[in-house]
């Protein structure tokens, strides 16, 4: 399936997904060291020769900062050990949020990522559902963009005959319509507003929610405060039973209290893109993408095509 030149190591931000990726293709992860000296700084070698071989580096970039900076060292490391090539696999690409200008004096730190992934030696990237889709076009290097649906479908299918897909926002649209093409359910969307960082307010519920039962799916959840906001103004508005596929569980602040306390909640499908501890909250299901992620990977090695993957519509 794949040559003695493939090599998959990972970084210390989810270590459990990148062994997951490495069974399902049937390989060991690379020896790598990672260590930091007395006052944090990181310090990188490889463990064994990777001069001339095609390179895959797990790690997603969610905070805390040294995510990142693990992997840029990582693959400046690889790039100096004469890899042939190295490729970047980011599950959950962390700054995606910052990917316009929206106010005066504010950086575009979504672009300043790319560029220092970029410039650190990666040759390609794998990500997952990132925030926004043109982040793509901010990297000068090949970028393969995976769909975190095609992760939930087994477990959504049959979820509800009665089903609608809710978009928490305008910009969800896409995805929302995604699933709802997929499912073959109607689609309702939430205006919202949002004052400052964190905090957003229900404006207005765009469709019929009265007597469905409500799946409700982003791309990542944070503090949990806009996820349960939304359900709760679908109850109010009538909704049935209301369960949520989002695929990057962030999970900050007091996120896993405020998803215990919903009692309008059903179920959270949430991916292991960032590891975390599902069994602080009962709700939550962690559906693994690392069948997803081998696949591309294996694809990626042999020059094969990763758009074929995909049956959605993508916008």
């Amino acid at each position: 399936m794949i040559s003695t030149e493939f090599m998959i190591f990972s970084g210390s931000s989810n270590l459990p997904l990148a062994q997951k990726i490495a069974e399902k293709i049937g390989t060991d992860l690379g020896q790598i060291e990672l260590k930091r000296f007395s006052d944090g700084e990181i310090w990188v070698k490889y463990g064994e020769n990777i001069r001339g071989r095609d390179i895959f580096i797990i790690q997603s970039t969610n905070p805390p900062a040294e995510n990142i900076m693990e992997l840029l060292i990582m693959l400046d490391a690889a790039r100096r050990a004469s890899a042939k090539r190295v490729t970047a696999v980011i599950p959950y690409f962390g700054y995606s949020r910052q990917d316009r200008k929206d106010q005066p004096r504010v950086a575009i730190t979504a672009k300043l990522m790319a560029n220092l992934i970029t410039e650190a030696g990666a040759d390609r990237v794998i990500a997952m559902d990132l925030h926004a889709s043109q982040i793509q076009g901010f990297f000068d290097i090949p970028f393969d963009h995976l769909y975190g649906s095609s992760v939930f479908l087994n477990r959504l299918n049959g979820l509800s005959e009665n089903l609608s897909i809710v978009s928490p926002d305008v910009g969800g649209i896409k995805i929302a319509r995604a699933y709802a093409k997929m499912l073959n359910s109607s689609l309702i969307v939430i205006d919202k507003r949002r004052p400052k960082q964190n905090v957003a307010e229900v404006m207005n519920i765009i469709g019929e929610v009265e007597g469905r039962d409500i799946l409700i799916v982003d791309d990542l959840i944070d503090t949990a405060g806009t996820f349960v906001g939304a359900v709760n103004a679908l109850k109010a508005k009538g909704a049935n039973k209301i369960y949520g596929a989002i695929t990057h569980p962030l999970l900050s602040g007091k996120a896993f209290e405020r998803l215990k306390n919903c009692d309008d909640l059903e179920r959270l499908y949430v991916t292991d893109s960032i590891n975390i501890d599902e069994t602080q909250c009962e709700k939550i299901s962690v559906v693994s993408a690392a069948g997803l992620f081998a696949e591309a990977i294996i694809r990626t090695h042999n020059n094969e095509s990763i758009s074929s993957l995909f049956n959605i519509d993508k916008g």
